[in-house]
């Protein structure tokens, strides 16, 4: 088996590694890594093969700055790439933060919803796009692994050219019923749950434990919790409102609804005070993984919760996997549009990726996610016609954005944020 990290400087590379080579029926991999940074690739292929040799294993790293060495024969193609420069610090990501916040539209994260993704999305696309093209034409039989945010808007492009199977993984579903799990004072593996939506908006339909139904009395906890110095503010008062549970964290989820632009903004400081010093705090990141900080560089065999390995390891020996992917929906949930890019459970085997057939959202849950998936719909169309035009309607239709702003506010913001980004959006007419 061949696994190729596209982006293996960032965290995935050196923790996904880690993880196929925990299981035994990839313990013969060999795993090509490709980051432009010379320094990151170099540091990440000496951690994975200090933990090939130190574990014994009949593994073989390889690494190159040039993808199109490593794509040859591939199996899976894993996703994990900043365009244009970090994540989560410096340019552009600083200006996509900053231009807004001068204009009073606050952002967290600034990678799934609000300006800060929707120009994320617009620098990103193209150049991932060359990389779809370059899986379809040098690794024909491989199956694409995108773990890069913005997860529905990239994955839906994706799917449009790609020849070859494609999901955007995520990791807040299994964050989250685990969080569940534990409010509801049982261990995570005994409960059966069913969680679908869109990625980062997710809504947990079932949750329970021994056939019993454990969510009404989740929901009670969550909104008193809110209510107190627990961490629910934001998704608290979603619960109380809407009745039902969203992913992703209350860090993130102020992006994607409008009410708490108008709220206490004294609740934003601890998230933005995280996402602002992120660069200094890989710790928390590796912890969301499900590692420890101090097993982080651990040349011992610890797997994360990632889905990706067990996903490798389902289609090598043909015994069925479920887990939570991002794939087009193709009537899968009834209530949100077809096509649009939804999260839900899927199965994965030696036949490929089988997205489960979910019916209907509650309707409130699918309305949520179709504020949404609107801005998203017109990103995608930016990015297919290359339209400027299409950019500004996304960013007019984006919920933080118009929380905020006028018409003409909002062009002023996206003339100033496309000036900052114009050097990455070359292909935009």
């Amino acid at each position: 088996m061949k696994v190729v990290f596209i982006g293996a400087g960032s965290a995935f590379g050196s923790r996904v590694s880690v993880d196929v080579l925990s299981r035994e029926p990839l313990q013969d991999a060999t795993i090509a890594l490709c980051d432009l940074d010379e320094k990151k690739l170099k540091t990440v292929h000496r951690y994975v093969e200090r933990v090939i040799e130190s574990n014994g294993l009949p593994a073989t790293v390889v690494s190159s700055t040039d993808r199109t060495e490593l794509l040859k024969d591939a199996d899976f193609v894993i996703l994990s790439v900043a365009i244009g420069g970090p994540a989560y610090f410096g340019e552009p990501f600083e200006s996509e933060m900053n231009i807004p916040a001068k204009y009073g539209v606050r952002q967290t994260v600034a990678d799934t919803m609000g300006p800060g993704a929707v120009f994320r999305s617009l620098r990103s696309a193209p150049p991932m796009l060359e990389m779809i093209a370059d899986v379809n034409r040098l690794a024909p039989n491989a199956m694409i692994l995108n773990y890069t945010n913005p997860m529905a808007v990239l994955t839906w492009s994706f799917n449009e050219v790609s020849e070859v199977p494609l999901v955007g993984l995520c990791h807040g579903v299994q964050g989250n019923a685990k969080r569940l799990a534990k409010l509801a004072g049982v261990e995570d593996g005994d409960v059966e749950y069913v969680c679908a939506g869109i990625n980062h908006m997710t809504w947990f339909t079932k949750f329970e434990h021994n056939g019993q139904d454990l969510l009404p009395s989740l929901m009670e906890k969550i909104v008193a919790s809110s209510k107190g110095s627990d961490p629910y503010e934001f998704r608290g008062e979603i619960v109380e409102a809407f009745g039902f549970y969203p992913t992703e964290s209350d860090r993130h989820f102020p992006e994607y609804v409008p009410w708490f632009q108008n709220g206490d903004r004294a609740l934003f400081t601890p998230h933005l005070e995280r996402t602002l010093g992120i660069k200094d705090r890989r710790h928390t990141w590796f912890e969301d993984m499900g590692i420890k900080a101090n097993s982080m560089e651990s040349l011992e065999l610890i797997r994360s919760h990632e889905w990706a390995s067990a996903i490798m390891e389902a289609v090598t020996t043909n015994v069925p996997m479920v887990f939570s992917g991002n794939v087009i929906n193709r009537g899968f949930i009834s209530n949100l549009p077809s096509p649009s890019c939804v999260e839900l459970p899927c199965t994965a085997d030696a036949n490929g990726l089988h997205p489960h057939w979910i019916g209907e959202l509650p309707v409130q849950c699918a309305a949520l996610c179709k504020t949404n998936i609107i801005a998203q719909e017109l990103l995608v169309e930016a990015i297919r016609r290359r339209s400027k035009e299409a950019a500004y309607w996304a960013l007019l239709m984006d919920p933080i954005t118009s929380a905020n702003l006028t018409i003409a506010k909002t062009r002023e913001m996206f003339d100033e944020l496309w000036k900052a980004d114009e050097h990455l959006l070359g292909e935009y007419r």
